[in-house]
């Protein structure tokens, strides 16, 4: 399951808990935030005033633009982005300045080839150079989007066209770093500098691996049926926080299994995970129900930030919250619009990167916004 913004979309859009536009969002302080309607909580609502997040800055403007992630320096994103007035028709990765926000004619460099579809990037210690995943070997065209069945579960496609690159800012290919057979994306980089964690289901189910910069040493790190996915390391390198379903009765074993083997996930009912860089000392921090994801670790490695529509009696209603590492102190960090996802704090702790569908002008769009992070 790739982490793809413009998916999730197309698939809330269609479900019986999506959002619609001419009632669900309303103006307030010049930023979409969904009405009572979009709003009904299947439990007392946490407070937020967003009072973590300073001197909030919009950077994008228009398409999906999800998984944005610093350099090492902090002066850097890398994302992915759809928006078809930078000439893409899916997902390509772009290299963009924290400092200036993007237009319409002013688009940051693309660093993948512009060919097939693309996601999960991030950089590299040096910061000259990139990794992402790509299914351009296979078809230079946009994989299909998996068709919506009236009445079914929103599904996420698992493209086994993709594989992991290494490519230099410039966006020149150096390095192939998986080439199995099926699905191999997700890949993050630890700020030891030393490893790679990834999803594959080159063992027949979606598990976490890790490898070395170069590609060697492979090696399996969770093992439980389920897919295994969207993870990075904690600040010491020495743990990792991921997402995870964890299918129990028959009836979800066998539809988790049927799906696979179509190349899809239900990415509906998913919890946060830890573990040690090994795959040892396994915990589950979040029980809260629904989809629990795109988690990473306070600067601080005692905390950990996720989005989560738990509060929200629709499906679409994805707010950050942060949680200690042992699933006490919960608490909501964002509160405006009605979807804020990929959360990075940047190496210095100083700042948080986000995707959220706020200032959206009544539209699908989501943008990248950055802001001064307070404890």
């Amino acid at each position: 399951m790739q982490k793809l913004i413009s998916y999730l979309f197309i698939g809330v859009t269609m479900l019986s808990f999506s959002c619609k536009k001419g009632d669900a969002d309303k103006e307030q302080n010049g930023q979409e935030v969904a009405t009572s309607s979009d709003s009904l909580q299947l439990r007392e609502p946490l407070p937020s005033d967003e009072a973590h997040l300073k001197n909030i800055r919009q950077l994008t403007f228009g398409g999906n633009n999800a998984e944005a992630y610093f350099s090492f320096d902090n002066t850097r994103l890398i994302l992915q982005s759809d928006y078809q007035k930078w000439g893409v028709k899916c997902d390509q990765i772009f290299n963009m300045d924290i400092l200036q926000a993007m237009t319409d004619t002013i688009m940051p460099p693309m660093v993948s080839t512009g060919f097939g579809r693309t996601t999960c990037s991030f950089f590299l210690p040096d910061g000259k150079q990139i990794l992402y995943a790509s299914t351009h070997l296979v078809d230079s065209n946009c994989p299909p989007v998996p068709e919506y069945v009236q009445g079914g579960p929103y599904l996420w496609p698992i493209y086994s066209s993709y594989d992991i690159f290494i490519a230099d800012v410039n966006g020149t290919i150096k390095k192939q770093l998986t080439n199995e057979p099926g699905y191999d994306a997700e890949a993050t980089v630890s700020p030891k500098g030393d490893k790679i964690v990834f999803t594959s289901d080159r063992s027949g189910d979606l598990e976490l691996y890790t490898m070395d910069m170069d590609g060697s040493n492979v090696i399996q790190i969770t093992d439980e049926l389920g897919y295994d996915g969207g993870a990075f390391f904690s600040p010491d390198g020495s743990k990792l926080v991921f997402r995870a379903s964890r299918p129990k009765t028959k009836e979800e074993v066998k539809m988790y299994k049927d799906y696979l083997s179509r190349g899809l996930v239900a990415p509906t009912n998913m919890e946060i995970f830890i573990c040690n860089t090994d795959g040892s000392d396994l915990r589950q921090v979040t029980n809260l129900g629904k989809a629990n994801w795109a988690p990473y670790y306070h600067p601080a490695g005692k905390k950990i930030i996720f989005a989560s529509n738990h509060e929200a009696e629709r499906g679409f209603a994805f707010q950050l919250y942060l949680i200690n590492e042992d699933g006490t102190g919960l608490e909501k960090v964002t509160s405006e619009s009605n979807f804020n996802a990929f959360p990075m704090f940047s190496y210095d702790g100083k700042k948080l990167v986000f995707s959220s569908n706020r200032n959206n002008g009544g539209t699908h769009d989501t943008n990248v916004f950055i802001a001064d992070w307070k404890d």
